[in-house]
């Protein structure tokens, strides 16, 4: 494991398990965090996939948004589907922009919850040629100019990049085809970090 990033999946909630083939294929060591001495053993985090206001509740449940947001201030975080939701610096809990969610504010874009719709509404698409999977999904409403767009589907940014951090709308551990490019792009690019902090 010597010189391997460890990557850290959130595991209050959500798909969890299934990023550890991903993670190892793509040269990372996976481990499922949930308490602050673990959060803080590891080189980045993955926000996985699953219900957003659950999460909210269950790291105030077990007080640890103060050890994440440090911890995220220092390190790579990527955000998938309901983990995006945590990172937007403005999430809209309805299509018509009435309430607001609490968030960590870690990327500069504004993003609807469940804004593809219902779970009947979840879909299959390619991104990078690889399929993903768009369930009750998020949607990027609007992005900075500091943000870069990896992938978009139409015409709505579904895969994002700003500094350090990762953002995707979509899951893309569900494919058994490891790693995926997501995967691979975010563990290499902490790798690269960490290597950089070790010079």
């Amino acid at each position: 494991m010597a010189g391997k990033p460890v990557i850290g999946v959130l595991a209050l909630q959500g798909c969890v398990d299934r990023h550890q083939p991903h993670i190892e294929a793509a040269g990372g060591v996976f481990r499922a965090v949930k308490t602050a001495e673990e959060i803080n053993s590891v080189d980045a985090f993955i926000l996985p996939g699953g219900e957003s206001t659950t999460m909210l509740k269950l790291i105030d449940v077990f007080g640890l948004w103060d050890v994440l947001a440090k911890n995220f201030a220092a390190k790579p975080v990527w955000g998938i589907c309901a983990g995006s939701i945590l990172m937007a610096d403005k999430v809209w809990v309805d299509e018509a922009k009435t309430k607001t969610q609490k968030s960590f504010g870690l990327i500069p874009v504004e993003i609807v919850r469940n804004g593809y719709g219902r779970q009947r509404d979840s879909h299959i698409g390619k991104v990078d040629g690889y399929d993903v999977s768009f369930i009750r999904a998020p949607v990027v409403t609007g992005i900075a100019d500091t943000v870069e767009v990896l992938a978009q589907e139409g015409d709505v940014p579904v895969w994002l990049r700003y500094g350090k951090n990762h953002l995707t709308s979509f899951h893309a551990e569900l494919n058994l085809d490891a790693p995926s490019p997501m995967h691979r792009l975010f563990v290499e690019s902490v790798l690269d970090g960490t290597q950089k902090q070790r010079a």
